[in-house]
């Protein structure tokens, strides 16, 4: 996210990085970043609740005349829940067996990339075309 904001920057287009992970969002230093301390999958709201999700991105917009020193990060006003229990399932190690292993619950990976459907693979293509914008050439896309 901010390796591609600070390519978008260096071609004269500001951006600002909407992020839930803060540790993640400091290490990468984007340009400009809003952080909001929301479960991951929920940085821009709590599911339905559209009066929250337009004052999050109001607010989070605002970055862009707020924030004045590249890679500084505005932590919105909003919480998840007031006393931050639900970081304490999300943040704790994986349980670990007798044998010292830990559960992994996420799904396999691959070295191919894989496609919701046969028609996203056939008209995928390894060039990018959606990148061709931060070249200006289709040629050489980044």
């Amino acid at each position: 996210m901010g390796l591609i904001a600070r390519q978008i920057e260096a071609l004269g287009i500001p951006t600002l990085c909407l992020s839930s992970a803060y540790s993640i969002t400091r290490a990468v230093r984007p340009p400009r970043a809003s952080f909001v301390d929301f479960p991951l999958g929920h940085t821009s709201g709590r599911p339905h609740a559209l009066d929250e999700q337009v004052a999050m991105m109001t607010e989070a917009l605002k970055g862009f005349e707020d924030i004045t020193q590249s890679g500084d990060i505005k932590t919105l006003p909003y919480e998840w829940l007031a006393d931050h229990s639900w970081k304490d399932a999300v943040m704790q190690p994986a349980a670990r067996d007798d044998a010292g292993a830990g559960s992994d619950f996420r799904l396999p990976r691959f070295d191919t990339p894989q496609y919701q459907f046969e028609a996203d693979a056939e008209v995928a293509d390894e060039g990018c075309p959606t990148c061709v914008f931060l070249t200006g050439s289709t040629d050489t896309p980044i």
